[in-house]
């Protein structure tokens, strides 16, 4: 088979096709690294956008998480506050209620610190018509003291005797009637418990029995609570005159000094019959009820009402036979044995035994 022939024009057709194509080629391949670069340019871009949105996002739960925090931390700021405020409200309204009663109570006190004026001049007046007393003759004495209601007697007291030994308790019952007073009022400075209105009182009864002592006997006023000791304290031992005003004044004195304090001992308070030369010949004793101790101070802070009768009983036995006991009972809440003690005291030492009303002396 004979060849075909070459034809130059067809070679270079196809030279030029292919070198066309190449170029398409190599034109494709250039575009196509600049898209790519440009393609790893923007997703480089948005890459950081998105680490930056990413930031942006944690800063913002980091806010949140904080902002959240301080939300709670103010709310429960908060409900301590209300709580705060709540007891602060409750506590204004008790101080109100408090202040009001402050109020109602400064203007009871004051009533009363007026009272207690009224009744400090009245004990003032009478002991100065006491010492008018003391200083006027003996003879005028023994009627000169005048109680109110025109009360300056004690029936069946019997004041007589050359020697009489006055006995006056000033232990804490003397304060008051009722226990729960005594109580209070034994708290009190000296100045208040000598204000008290059964102690003053017991010193009006003390000076009524000065002022109707006999005017030729001799005397001695003691006061005891846990102890016993002589009213005018530089005449322990020794006896005192009646008809004399220095020693009426002296006692008189010591009895406005003295303000009552701490237990009742009648042993010592009956004791004293025994350390005065010669002894006396007449008792007369104020007192409110049974002693709270014996010799010595008690162990126990209460004591029961049969102890203070076996108190009674060994405080009667070491008084000296043949001196008669007067006692004056003054009112005192919760001693049931006393007035039966204090009366059978006086019928076995042939005195008396008496319970003034409520307005004497």
């Amino acid at each position: 088979m004979k060849r075909r022939p070459i034809a130059p024009f067809s070679l270079s057709f196809l030279d030029i096709m292919f070198c066309g194509f190449g170029a398409v080629v190599l034109l494709v391949l250039i575009l196509d690294a600049d898209t790519v670069r440009a393609r790893d340019q923007t997703y480089a871009d948005l890459r950081a956008q998105v680490v930056a949105l990413e930031q942006r996002a944690l800063t913002g739960r980091t806010q949140v998480a904080s902002a959240r925090d301080r939300l709670e931390r103010s709310e429960r700021e908060r409900g301590q506050s209300e709580a705060q405020a709540e007891r602060l409200v409750a506590e204004i309204a008790e101080l109100d209620e408090r202040v009001a009663a402050l109020r109602g109570d400064t203007q009871t006190r004051r009533g009363q610190v007026q009272r207690l004026g009224a009744e400090l001049r009245q004990l003032d007046s009478r002991q100065r018509e006491l010492a008018a007393i003391a200083e006027a003759p003996a003879g005028d004495r023994l009627v000169a003291f005048q109680g109110e209601g025109d009360r300056q007697y004690l029936t069946g007291l019997k004041m007589g005797g050359e020697r009489l030994l006055i006995l006056l308790d000033a232990s804490a019952s003397m304060l008051d009637e009722t226990l729960v007073n005594v109580v209070r009022r034994r708290h009190m400075d000296d100045a208040q418990r000598r204000r008290a209105p059964k102690w003053r009182r017991a010193l009006l009864t003390a000076q009524w029995l000065l002022s109707h002592l006999p005017a030729t006997a001799r005397f001695q006023l003691y006061l005891f609570d846990t102890a016993a000791r002589p009213a005018a304290p530089a005449s322990a031992g020794r006896w005192l005159s009646a008809a004399r005003s220095e020693d009426l004044q002296s006692v008189l004195a010591g009895l406005a000094d003295s303000a009552p304090q701490g237990g009742t001992s009648l042993y010592h308070a009956l004791a004293v019959a025994k350390s005065l030369s010669p002894p006396p010949d007449n008792i007369l004793l104020v007192t409110d009820g049974l002693p709270t101790q014996g010799r010595d101070r008690p162990q126990r802070t209460t004591v029961t009402a049969e102890q203070r009768l076996a108190h009674f009983d060994k405080a009667v036995a070491v008084l000296p036979a043949g001196i008669p006991v007067n006692t004056v009972l003054l009112p005192m809440e919760g001693d049931a044995y006393a007035a039966a003690a204090y009366w059978k005291l006086g019928v076995d030492t042939a005195g008396s035994f008496l319970t003034p009303a409520r307005d004497w002396p």
